[in-house]
């Protein structure tokens, strides 16, 4: 687990438009996106021959063994930011929605779509938000029932808490988890808190 310190942006929400929220929000998904492909079991160091000298690089030993999968909606501004810096990886989605009928927001799993090898991938699991941990959790065991193991996982993540983390490690504890900011707790909506609020939401330009 890692906790990646912010980029220092500082705004009131009522000042934030939706232009400007989606702005900082591209930037931050690229560079935990670049983060996250640095931490690839399969990049390597590398001397590299220039003009002048050697340089240590880095280099993809495992071509083709790297699969992102995003939790829609949210998950698939994430998984662009990965694509744009890895041309061709292999993508999945799953679309998980909370009910927020019940008590506890479970979450629903209502479709999947994964490459037919992704037991052979390490795959970069992309979701802005880590509250509960039960979409997470139920994204994982999709993963894990076509094969993929959960040290094979690296969750990819904006915002988390505590609570979540805990719920999400005490059924994978070898799962890999990447999140840029651990805020303080949930409020009784199981929304991180400070947070964002709806980060889709936010994102898309859907809030009421």
């Amino acid at each position: 687990l890692e906790d990646q310190e912010s980029s220092g942006i500082n705004a009131e929400y009522g000042d934030t438009s939706s232009k400007d929220f989606m702005i900082y929000a591209d930037r931050l998904m690229t560079l935990l996106a670049e983060e996250a492909l640095s931490k690839v079991p399969s990049i390597k160091q590398k001397d590299v021959l220039t003009p002048t000298g050697v340089f240590r690089g880095l280099e993809d030993q495992e071509s083709g063994g790297l699969c992102v999968v995003s939790i829609v909606r949210s998950g698939d501004i994430l998984l662009e930011a990965v694509r744009k810096l890895s041309p061709g990886i292999k993508v999945g989605k799953i679309l998980i929605q909370r009910d927020e009928e019940s008590a506890d927001k479970r979450a629903v799993l209502y479709y999947k779509k994964l490459p037919k090898d992704i037991s052979n991938c390490f795959v970069l699991l992309v979701d802005p938000m880590l509250a509960t941990g039960g979409s997470l959790i139920c994204a994982v065991d999709v993963l894990v029932d076509n094969g993929v193991k959960p040290g094979n996982i690296l969750f990819v993540n904006l915002y988390s808490v505590e609570e979540g983390i805990q719920n999400v490690q005490q059924k994978f504890p070898e799962l890999n988890i990447l999140t840029l900011s651990i805020d303080d707790y949930m409020n009784d909506d199981k929304y991180i808190v400070p947070g964002v609020g709806d980060f889709g939401d936010r994102y898309y330009g859907t809030t009421d």
